[in-house]
């Protein structure tokens, strides 16, 4: 087995070599993109595909209950209040209402992400009367 690792600026150089490999009709090869990925204890994040996935099982997620979870967790220990995630998710100026659209997305994805069941090694602290701040467990 052999395994070639390869940058954007060596496309060309990949695919001199695959067309020599292509000859040979026993040979098999793989092209791996690369993808990012966010991972925490119990949680990988592929913010690409929009994916989650706690403990390998997907939790299906709505796009602003992705956009509001991805926002919390990429800015992890740090508070966000309620009118930074409304502003940011849904891209509009605040006008009232964004603490309850804001506080009905994350008891979803708390429930889908089976927090209040299992401890789990991650937890969205509310704050009280300001916002949300995602915490992971240093145990």
């Amino acid at each position: 087995m052999v395994i070639f690792e390869f940058n954007e600026q060596n496309n060309h150089m990949f695919d001199e070599i695959m067309g020599i490999i292509k000859n040979y009709s026993d040979a098999e090869y793989l092209r791996i993109n690369d993808e990012l990925i966010l991972s925490l204890p119990g949680l990988d994040i592929y913010p690409d595909r929009r994916k989650v996935y706690r403990n390998s099982n997907e939790i299906n997620l709505t796009t602003k209950e992705f956009e509001i979870f991805y926002l919390l967790v990429v800015n992890r220990g740090r508070v966000l209040t309620y009118d930074q995630i409304y502003h940011k998710v849904w891209n509009e100026y605040t006008i009232g209402n964004e603490k309850n659209a804001v506080k009905c997305h994350i008891r979803n994805i708390r429930e889908k992400l089976d927090m209040s069941v299992s401890k789990a090694p991650f937890e969205i602290r509310c704050i009280r009367e300001v916002g949300y701040c995602f915490e992971v467990d240093s145990k």
